[in-house]
């Protein structure tokens, strides 16, 4: 177990991104020194400007994948959170299979090299996605995923979630064969200010943000989630790190089952946008039930979320609205549009031929 947090040697991969910031501070606020490695591709150094200009936070540019890298970063730590992967929203995880399958050798040698440098606890940022799909196909079914759902027949969602499965198991493992000291958090859904428009609802927030009339969502709407707030998210990843020591995984996400439709009319109040809603059913999906028990996270970590779903909204927004200008926020969707594009929707848009 992790007794206490001032002067302690910490690594957070991946921790100029988006909830990876918001972690590195919390460990700073709590006296931990903090060596951030990020290769910047989706991370961003403003999103540590402040924490940089202490003695606390170091941050390097660097490939994890490059085994030397990784030996530096593992060296010398006393914790290290996993947070760094190839990763995006909805569409790029439906659409992109080689990107995510990277994550496999990523994580691999990661938690190889941590073993090696003597890393007492590993904690790694999995995700709601190593969850069987068959399970989540009724949206009209009262269903909260328990941990304990995860099990043969293994289901998960696309590569992504394999390649976070695969880690998991690989944890428990090292646990259990060497003694290394882990847990895995798996995340639901997680929203708030510094997320991309390749999420869901900063997507929407965005299309508010621009006016969009109608405000476009993808699927029918009826799918639906738990959007967890980054704050309760990094709060129970540091008490994971605090409280469990043999790999296994928790969940960390709200019970608030939420339509993606509800969710949409929700940020048109929020944002005072009296327009109308158009479903694309044709756009990437994903499962239409996908919903946290957090049972075992209260038992174990004395974990809850605190942000409901309006209040955490509310903030994100005005996050938004204050930090995007109308080009950044049309750039973000554009690249994403494009981001999503099969090869066969390519090579149309290439040729310059119309759907109509």
């Amino acid at each position: 177990m992790v007794d206490g947090w001032h002067g302690r040697a910490v690594l957070v991969t991946g921790g100029a991104s988006f909830i990876g910031s918001h972690l590195v501070a919390a460990l700073a606020r709590r006296g931990a020194r903090v060596l951030v490695v990020d290769d910047l591709r989706s991370g961003r150094r403003e999103h540590l400007a402040e924490l940089l200009a202490g003695e606390r936070v170091e941050l390097r540019v660097g490939d994890l994948c490059d085994v030397e890298v990784a030996r530096a970063a593992v060296r010398g730590r006393d914790v290290v959170f996993h947070l760094a992967a190839d990763h995006g929203g909805r569409g790029y995880v439906d659409r992109h299979q080689a990107g995510p399958a990277q994550n496999l050798y990523l994580d691999g040698l990661l938690f190889r090299e941590a073993l090696r440098a003597g890393v007492a606890k590993v904690v790694y940022a999995s995700s709601g996605c190593v969850y069987p799909s068959h399970l989540q196909t009724d949206p009209d079914e009262v269903l909260y995923l328990t941990e304990d759902r995860v099990g043969p027949p293994y289901d998960a969602d696309n590569m992504y979630g394999w390649a976070k499965l695969m880690a998991e198991m690989t944890l428990r493992a090292y646990h259990a064969e060497h003694g290394l000291g882990a847990a895995a958090c798996r995340y639901f859904t997680v929203y708030g200010p510094r997320a991309k428009e390749d999420h869901g609802l900063i997507a929407m927030i965005a299309r508010a943000f621009l006016g969009q009339d109608p405000l476009e969502i993808w699927g029918t709407g009826e799918q639906v989630r738990n959007w967890t707030y980054v704050d309760d998210i990094v709060d129970g990843t540091i008490r994971a790190a605090e409280r469990i020591d043999d790999g296994r995984a928790v969940n960390l996400g709200t019970t608030e089952r939420t339509r993606v439709i509800d969710a949409a009319r929700l940020i048109l109040e929020l944002c005072g946008r009296p327009v109308r809603i158009a479903a694309r059913p044709e756009m990437p999906t994903g499962p239409l039930n996908r919903v946290a028990s957090n049972e075992l996270a209260r038992e174990l970590l004395g974990w809850r979320p605190r942000v409901a779903l309006r209040a955490g909204l509310r903030r994100t927004i005005d996050w938004y609205f204050a930090n995007r200008t109308p080009g950044e926020a049309r750039h973000a969707l554009e690249q994403e549009a494009r981001g999503v594009a099969t090869p066969a929707m390519r090579r149309v848009a290439r040729a310059g031929v119309g759907d109509g």
